[in-house]
Order: C-alpha cells, then sequence, then structure tokens
C-alpha cells in the first residue's frame, strides 16, 4: 500500500540519549522537517526524604503552517510546570486593588478577631 503525498514518511536525521543509572536522562532528535526536540530530566535532593524532586528541563522548535516559527521551552519540578513561548498567550497585567478593598484589609490586619471569653 503506498502512501498518499501528504502522509509522507518523515525521517529523523539526528538523535542522540543518554540514560543514567542514578535516573537522570538526556534525549534529542531533530527530524527532516525541522522539528527539534531536546529534554533532560534529573532527581534533586536524591536519599533526602521529603525532598527528593524530579527536574525535566525541555525545548521543542518547529514551524506552524502559517510559516511562522515557534519555539517552546519548559520546567517542571516540585513547583510545578511553567512554559514559555513567544506564542502562548500571557495574563492581563495585575490590577490594582481598589481602594476600598485594601482600607478594609488593612483595618482587619491592625484589628484581628479576639475571641470572646466566658462567653454563655
Amino acid at each position: 500500500m503506498a502512501l498518499a503525498a501528504d502522509k509522507a514518511i518523515i525521517p529523523i536525521v539526528s538523535q542522540s540519549q543518554d540514560i543514567n543509572p542514578d535516573g537522570s536522562y538526556f534525549a534529542k532528535w531533530e527530524s527532516g522537517n525541522s522539528i527539534s526536540f531536546e529534554e533532560e530530566g534529573v532527581l534533586k535532593n536524591r536519599g533526602q526524604k521529603d525532598a527528593e524532586a524530579e527536574e525535566v528541563r525541555g525545548k521543542a522548535a518547529w514551524t506552524a503552517p502559517d510559516g511562522t516559527r515557534i519555539n517552546l521551552s519548559w520546567l517542571a519540578n516540585e513547583n510545578g510546570a511553567t512554559f514559555q513561548g513567544a506564542h502562548l498567550p500571557t495574563p492581563p497585567p495585575t490590577q490594582p486593588v481598589p481602594v476600598l478593598i485594601q482600607r478594609a484589609l488593612d483595618w482587619i490586619a491592625a484589628n484581628p478577631y479576639k475571641e470572646e471569653k466566658n462567653r454563655l
């Protein structure tokens, strides 16, 4: 069975990887259509109870259908995952706390609740 022209096989033009006995690893590859991927992972704080954490860093790049080059990078660890790329949406800027809300928060901080004692 022959492949349709739009289903052509795309070769991997370079690939390397390394997996170590300590669990750390590295992988990298690039395809014939300029998709690239690279990732490494390590175990942080090995042997420290409640402090061990896997950390993974990586990056990938490809060309979007409109011709834009996409570059994506990431970091995942005990604090969660973060992604960076010019194509990703950005949140709106932080808005200031309204004056009346800030005044109420300041009053609460200056006048902490004191539980009534010997209440019947």
